[in-house]
């Protein structure tokens, strides 16, 4: 297994999704048991991962390169680099935690958690595929489960959430779909001669033909690429259907789309985009850092704005979205110092990372409510933290962690953001700075709303958080706060290889 960690990560799921449609339906507990083994053996093996890794390599490790279709030199190529392995570990995660947070759904299990493992599987591949035609088959493979585990286990508006989901990232889709076969007809694989999919093969800008190196046709080409990502991070004004999406999904579903789905966006810049047109990544630069500030502000008020508490912490996703691309597009100005550079990006993919675990622990904690009042309206509450004092530490947690406070993990990535941020674009960085005074007052104000002032009697028979809910909870708790006191084991996996793509967009 060791040889092949890769696909047994990226394949296993699949495997226990296979196992999963051979069990009658009847029998929901084995299904939802096998569903658990079939994540946690993903999860052992990202530990593995972790533990093996060479953080002083600035290549690519644990590589798995086989011929797939000869005839249009498609391989089977994956491999991870530092860039890699945090999206891996926190996709094993939360997978796992949400099997879990899934113990409740009790319509079509046998559905929901087959479709639940294949769509960690595409998860896994599109953050170790290095061809990028394997890549694209993973990425599209997310589609569809998601679709469906939207529209058929969602709410009162699943179908329309589900659908303006599948058309918003069809349609980026598409236009990824045309940048890569254009990519793939004007870039020369040095051993064949013939044309190539492999990435790596891409970054070498010796490879690419006259055609391509064309300044026009190179924008054209990061503007396709560009919108396809935009659409899954969500970047402004692409963002209209992520609320809908996660105020309709159930709540694992939201937990595994705000902290792994939306950080495929970034990630695909950031191996895609930024080392095969590092020129444009110079040039779109000042526009990427003007589009996270956007995020981060329109995010921001947005959520202050809201009364259903997962449409608050959707917008606030979006918001926190924008830290990440200001941190991308300051690393690729021209003339940044590296240290300011290697600031900007590491707290940009830090920022990820933490992004994920956050998120998903305060979608958790509004699934723990909406499980028990049936509703998620912050003014139809009030008082909880005395009836609920267990549960208020948990939110209380989380919503901390969110808005940035020192010692918990939100507050790492942003600092290092704004530090690099502050020497490349200094204005923007001050504007963008607003936006943490504004998500600190729409945190501030649902946990004032939510737990505090008087008692609402309607509620007096809520139950406290139960030890399932604190499973979940409580092993992300703990990632937030080591990574706020600690975040080097997170940053020494990253930093070999962020200095590298740094250095390949300066050029």
């Amino acid at each position: 297994m060791g040889e092949h960690i890769l696909s047994w990560m990226t394949f296993f799921p699949v495997i226990g999704a296979a196992v999963i449609a051979f069990i009658p339906s009847e029998k929901k507990e084995i299904i939802k048991t096998v569903a658990a083994a079939a994540a946690a053996v993903p999860l052992i093996l990202a530990v593995q991962l972790f533990i093996n890794f060479d953080r002083e390599a600035t290549g690519f490790q644990f590589v798995e390169h086989y011929t797939w279709i000869e005839s249009f030199n498609i391989e089977y190529f994956m491999g991870i680099d530092g860039l890699s392995v945090p999206m891996m570990l926190l996709t094993a995660f939360l997978s796992f935690i949400c099997i879990f947070a899934s113990w409740g759904i009790n319509k079509s299990v046998k559905g929901y958690f087959a479709l639940f493992l294949i769509l960690e599987a595409g998860m896994f591949g599109v953050f170790c595929a290095l061809d990028f035609f394997l890549f694209y088959v993973f990425w599209e493979v997310m589609l569809l489960p998601m679709y469906f585990l939207i529209g058929i286990w969602g709410g009162p508006r699943r179908e329309y959430a589900a659908i303006k989901f599948f058309l918003y990232t069809l349609a980026g889709s598409v236009l990824m779909l045309l940048a890569m076969i254009a990519l793939y007809l004007n870039t020369i694989d040095p051993e064949t001669g013939g044309h190539t999919f492999n990435m790596l093969h891409m970054m070498d800008q010796s490879n690419h033909n006259a055609w391509l190196q064309a300044v026009n046709i190179r924008h054209l080409l990061w503007f396709g690429l560009f919108i396809g990502f935009a659409i899954k991070v969500p970047i402004f004004p692409f963002h209209t259907w992520l609320p809908d999406a996660h105020v309709e999904a159930p709540t694992a579903v939201s937990v595994i789309l705000a902290g792994v789905l939306l950080k495929m966006g970034t990630y695909g810049i950031l191996r895609i985009s930024y080392p095969i047109l590092p020129d444009q990544a110079q040039w779109f630069a000042y526009a990427m850092v003007v589009l996270g500030a956007i995020n981060i502000l329109y995010g921001a008020y947005c959520a202050m704005a809201q009364s259903d508490m997962k449409k608050l912490v959707a917008y606030s996703s979006v918001s926190h979205m924008g830290f990440v691309l200001l941190g991308m597009g300051s690393a690729a100005k021209v003339g940044l110092a590296l240290p300011a550079a290697q600031a900007a990006m590491n707290g940009a993919v830090l920022q990820m990372f933490n992004h994920g675990t956050i998120t998903a622990m305060m979608f958790l904690s509004v699934g723990v409510i909406y499980d028990r009042a049936h509703h998620r309206d912050i003014n139809g509450f009030g008082g909880l933290g005395m009836q609920m004092p267990i549960y208020f530490s948990f939110f209380s947690f989380c919503l901390f962690a969110a808005l940035g406070l020192p010692g918990l993990s939100g507050f790492v990535g942003e600092a290092m953001i704004f530090m690099g941020t502050f020497g490349a674009f200094q204005t923007i960085a001050i504007i963008s700075a607003l936006g943490l005074i504004i998500g600190a007052a729409y945190v501030l104000w649902m946990l004032q709303r939510v737990f505090l002032g008087p008692k609402n009697d309607k509620y007096d028979d809520l139950p406290d958080i139960n030890a399932r809910e604190m499973f979940t909870l409580v092993p992300i708790g703990i990632l937030v706060l080591l990574f706020g006191v600690y975040p080097m084991p997170v940053l020494n996996l990253m930093k070999v290889s962020l200095t590298h793509l740094i250095k390949t967009v300066a050029g």
